[in-house]
């Protein structure tokens, strides 16, 4: 549930800064807007392709680490019934 909080926390967060760079430039003067549309959202796709890498990653992480705490629980929880 969390991940998907942070999830949709990026999207929205990436939304609004293309969406103000997109007004930034809009409002310069006469630019070709269809070219100036595709690249603000090719930047746009790569910051979040950026973002759901350094999420997976986080997740993986949280993962391993949990994996470990479980296993060193085991460990004291067996080591614990034959004393």
């Amino acid at each position: 549930m969390a991940n998907e909080i942070w999830k949709y926390g990026l999207a929205a967060g990436l939304g609004a800064v293309v969406g103000a760079a997109a007004v930034v430039v809009l409002s310069r003067g006469d630019i070709d807007i269809k070219k100036t549309a595709a690249a603000l959202l090719s930047h746009g796709l790569d910051a979040k392709d950026k973002a759901a890498a350094f999420v997976d990653t986080a997740k993986e992480n949280i993962e391993d680490i949990a994996a470990e705490a479980r296993h060193e629980q085991g460990k004291r929880k067996s080591g614990g019934q034959q004393a």
